[in-house]
């Protein structure tokens, strides 16, 4: 599985009449959170044109959602890097074994999880499990998230909006809970949050005022840890070519993903996965309560 620089597959192609681009083949998948290996195309986590030059050796990092998406696109710039792995996923065996597989061609170690993150006890089941295979943690990547598709508040249940806020939230502070006696001075934990945090979305607002309690997370967080010596920031992404976009959204609204952003596209995970490698590299050391607005051009207020 070589992938090289992009050649993104139905970019700006206008067919025969239709008056807009076609970003990527109409698809849907029904099972949240999605299968990466379904898709088509299939996402680009990898670059070549990404040299590593050490900015994380020795250091062990875990990424909640490093199955697939940005998730897996950061576990491979990780690794790269010199960084260990643990990733921690739900259900998602093939990604995560692929994901296993190709990391650990680059000469790393990677230790899967498989785990529910709406419980305690998986948070601290994979940093326990860190620990004795690796004996320390350096980095926490809190990623994995859910991403229904209402038209309406009244669509969002009271079961939904639990479930929303039980994934995309409270395992930020169950999985720092678990961490936190082992991270030491220089350590780093970054959050991802989401354009619709700044700007919002109609069709995900349960989503959306999630991603924005992950944005006052991090900053709170920043201020709780700066004396420890612990950065905590975040990555706010734009539209991406993930499992989650096509579990979440009608397959008419994926054939035009991004192409109302100023780039006219989504973005590929490898193209996000930088700025979770500078979040954690000493290069950052005098950041921390920050996010990174990595999303083709949208200008907010951060």
């Amino acid at each position: 599985m070589t992938q090289d620089y992009p050649v993104y597959p139905y970019l700006g192609v206008v067919q025969k009449g239709v008056q807009q681009p076609i970003a990527f083949p109409p698809q849907h998948q029904d099972q949240a959170p999605g299968m990466e290996w379904a898709m088509n195309p299939r996402p680009i986590f990898d670059y070549a044109g990404y040299k590593g030059s050490g900015k994380l050796k020795g250091k062990v990092a875990l990424i909640t959602g490093g199955d697939s998406g940005i998730g897996r696109a950061v576990a491979v710039a990780y690794a790269k890097e010199g960084a260990n792995l643990t990733i921690v996923y739900l259900n998602e065996d093939r990604d995560a074994q692929e994901t296993k597989q190709y990391v650990e061609k680059f000469g790393i170690s990677c230790l899967l999880i498989r785990g529910d993150l709406r419980e305690p006890t998986t948070s601290e089941h994979a940093i326990t499990h860190t620990i004795e295979k690796f004996g320390r943690i350096n980095i926490v990547v809190n990623n994995a998230a859910v991403q229904p598709y209402t038209k309406d508040i009244m669509d969002v249940s009271n079961d939904q909006l639990d479930d929303t806020f039980r994934t995309n939230v409270y395992p930020l502070f169950y999985m720092t809970k678990a961490a936190l006696p082992y991270l030491k001075k220089g350590s780093s934990i970054i959050n991802t949050a989401s354009r619709v945090a700044y700007e919002g979305e109609k069709n995900v607002l349960d989503y959306a005022a999630s991603k924005g309690a992950v944005v006052s997370f991090t900053r709170s967080l920043a201020l709780s840890l700066v004396e420890k010596g612990i950065r905590v920031n975040g990555v706010a992404p734009g539209p991406a070519w993930t499992p989650l976009t096509v579990s979440t959204y009608p397959a008419d609204d994926v054939a035009t993903l991004g192409t109302d952003i100023p780039m006219g596209r989504a973005a590929q995970p490898f193209e996000v996965a930088p700025a979770f490698v500078y979040l954690a590299a000493n290069e950052s050391m005098y950041v921390t309560g920050q996010v990174l607005h990595v999303n083709g051009g949208i200008i907010r207020q951060s």
